[in-house]
Parts: C-alpha cells; sequence; structure tokens
C-alpha cells in the first residue's frame, strides 16, 4: 500500500480517476486466486502483496473521485459510503469465514471486484478531471449524467471558476508546503490518517476475537465479533446523516474523546483481571463485549469514516495527487505501526497496554483536532481552500 499509492495517484492525475479505479479489481482478484490455488505459506504472503497495491489505489483514488462528483450537500453522505461498505466487508467475513473455509470464501468474496467493476464502466469519469485536461464538451456531458439535468452552464462555469482559481498554482512539491492552504490541508490529511490508526480504528478490526477470547467470554469470540461489527455497519451507515448536521470536526471531536474513554475503562478492567489476582471479576466478564461494542458505535461516528472522507475534499486540484499520496502512504504506515505495536504491548506487557496506548491517544488527538482539523460542512471545495487560506 505505501508503495503503490504514489503510482496510482500519478495515474489518476494522468489518465483519470475513472480508469484507475477500473483497475482497482485486478490486484484484489489476483490475491483471491493466489488465496484459492496456495499450497505454500509464502503464496499467502504474495496474495497479502496485492491486497495491499488494490489498498494503495482505492484509498488514494476512490476519496478524490467521490469529492469530486458530489454535490456540497450530500458530499458527506457520499463519501461516508467508503468506510460503509468497508465495514461490511469486516462484518462480511467475520460471519462467511466462521462457517466456510478459506477457498470457499474466497471464492464468494471475488463476486465484489467483478460486480464492482462492471458497475463502474457506466460511471461518469469526474468533470473536475475532464477540466483539467481542457475538454470542456465531456465535463459538460458528465455533469450532466451526475446531476440528472441538461441546463449544466451555471455549474458549469462555477465549476470551471473554481478550478482555474485551484489551478492558478504551479502544484509543485515546493508549494505543497509553502502556500499557507496547502500546507494546512496537508498537516490536516497527514493527522487525520495518524489520529485514525493510533486510535484503533483499523487495529481492533484485526483484533476483535483477541480481545474477546482474552476475556473469557462464555459467548466465546466469533458471536461477539460478528454483533460488533454486524452493529457497526448499521451505526456507520446512519451516522451520514449527523455527520451533515454536526459537521465533519464535531463528529470526530465526539467519536475522539467517546472511544479514548472507552478504551481507557477497558485497559483498567483487563489490568484488574491481569495483575490483581485477588480480584474476582467473574460477575462482569460481560464487560470487553459490551466495551467493544460501544467502541464500534462510536469509532462508526467519526474516528472510522471522517479521515477518509475530508481526504477527498480538502486538497487544491493543482496539488492533490501529490498530497494524496504523502497521506495515503502515512495511513499504510501508520497501519503497519499501529497493528505492530498492539502486538507487542499484548505479548510483552499485556492486553491493558495497548487499550490504555490506543485510549490515551484517541485523547491527545482530542486535543489537536481542535486546532489542526478545518470544518468543511456543506462547503464546495472551492470554499474549503479559501478556508484554509485564511
Amino acid at each position: 500500500m505505501i508503495f503503490s499509492c504514489p503510482i496510482f495517484s500519478k495515474i489518476s492525475d494522468r489518465f483519470g480517476r475513472k480508469i484507475t479505479l477500473l483497475l482497482l479489481p485486478i490486484p484484489q482478484i489476483l490475491a483471491l486466486v493466489m488465496t484459492i490455488v496456495s499450497n505454500d505459506l509464502w503464496i499467502l504472503y504474495l496474495s497479502r502483496v496485492f491486497v495491499g497495491i488494490g489498498d494503495g489505489c482505492l484509498y488514494s483514488t476512490l476519496p478524490v473521485y467521490i469529492g469530486e462528483i458530489s454535490v456540497p450537500s450530500i458530499r458527506g453522505v457520499c463519501g461516508n459510503l467508503v468506510s460503509v461498505f468497508i465495514l461490511l466487508g469486516v462484518f462480511l467475513i467475520n460471519v462467511i469465514g466462521t462457517y466456510l473455509d478459506v477457498m470457499m470464501t474466497a471464492y464468494i468474496c471475488m463476486i465484489v471486484p467483478v460486480v464492482y467493476f462492471i458497475l463502474m464502466l457506466f460511471m461518469p469519469e469526474s468533470p473536475y478531471y475532464h477540466l483539467t485536461k481542457n475538454d470542456e464538451i465531456s465535463a459538460k456531458t458528465s455533469l450532466r449524467r451526475l446531476r440528472g439535468i441538461q441546463n449544466v452552464d451555471e455549474i458549469f462555469s462555477k465549476l470551471k471558476l473554481d478550478l482555474d482559481n485551484n489551478l492558478s498554482q504551479a502544484g509543485t512539491w515546493t508549494e505543497l508546503v509553502t502556500i499557507k492552504s496547502n500546507r494546512r490541508a496537508l498537516i490536516a490529511g497527514v493527522f487525520l490518517r495518524i489520529s485514525h490508526q493510533l486510535g484503533g480504528a483499523a487495529t481492533f478490526n484485526v483484533y476483535t476475537k483477541l480481545i474477546f477470547e482474552k476475556s473469557g467470554a462464555e459467548l466465546g469470540s466469533e458471536i461477539p465479533s460478528m454483533i460488533s461489527s454486524g452493529l457497526g455497519v448499521f451505526f456507520i451507515l446512519i451516522s451520514g446523516y449527523f455527520i451533515e448536521k454536526l459537521g465533519r470536526k464535531t463528529s470526530y471531536l465526539f467519536s475522539l474523546s467517546s472511544c479514548g474513554l472507552v478504551l481507557i475503562l477497558m485497559a483498567i478492567y483487563f489490568y484488574l483481571d491481569q495483575c490483581v489476582s485477588s480480584l474476582d471479576l467473574s460477575e462482569v466478564k460481560w464487560l470487553p463485549i459490551a466495551g467493544m461494542i460501544l467502541f464500534y458505535v462510536f469509532n462508526s461516528f467519526g474516528l472510522f469514516n471522517i479521515p477518509t472522507l475530508m481526504s477527498g475534499e480538502i486538497f487544491s486540484t493543482s496539488i492533490k495527487a501529490k498530497a494524496m499520496s504523502i497521506v495515503t502512504l502515512t495511513f499504510g504506515l501508520f497501519m503497519f505501526l499501529a497493528n505492530t505495536i498492539f502486538h507487542i504491548l499484548e505479548a510483552q506487557v499485556g492486553l491493558f497496554a495497548a487499550m490504555l496506548f490506543f485510549g490515551v491517544a484517541n485523547i491527545v488527538s482530542v486535543v489537536l483536532t481542535v486546532f489542526l482539523i478545518p470544518e468543511t460542512k456543506g462547503k464546495t471545495l472551492e470554499e474549503i481552500q479559501q478556508i484554509l487560506g485564511g
């Protein structure tokens, strides 16, 4: 993911968002084929390489595409759907993987990229991309399809004016840090991805079953995992409405503080369970399950989805490809670090230490969010650039 995202960002700028997104199923299907035919551990490792390549394509291109084709009033809801389907995938794997073997699960999963490719063929290219190539006719055609109306002259004029303002910059690597609006957007984008990973948004999807096993819950680990991820899908589906009403920044502050508090309370429970042998916690064995369910709920209202949503909103067109490369690279790096930190702390100190680390990280992120994250609710892409530029 780290190494592929700059390549896909460049392809997206050169050949278009749609062409790049049509490449996405290739590494995904290759990964699933390798999973099916593998009779060697190294083939499975190679399949994970192709999964990472697919993620590099998805996270560097899809938020940009959604941000460019959506009107401000529904951009938050549309951007939130990316996270809805990511969490839906986690839920489905928890269910399918519990009852079917790896090979059959891979066969079923292969349906998704095939259907996606067919549907993506009928999607229009981003009008922003057409305008960057001075193709005004195609841009208007795309706008007509996206807006569902024939007379798009007023929308087109506004879009062209906004884009001309954005493209007045050369879009060099130097301007990424020397121009105030670009610098603030980059800091916000990088911070969102770091806080997203150090807050446990992805790590607890990986280690949910381990946490339930450590708790000694009578339900086992599979059923609580299904319940947690299933509730996560439901709440992230309705969270798009609240994010549009409350705003990105307020939702993120609420989600971070709630998740941080839940994880710190769970850290206290696991500390008492591991280190205070005289204390009988048999009556409250349900606490880790309740805690993880609450984490999934609060996580759904910002921590899991807003970093992906905002990465498609905050960057100027002239530097979008370069900025998304850095942000997605940061995403991949800190996903690796967060999973590694969890594994080391859980193995060497105890599960309470891992919970405490991620809980404190969330609380620290609350403070930083106040100063680093702009509010983008209901703003056009050009208005967001004006806010970032002061």
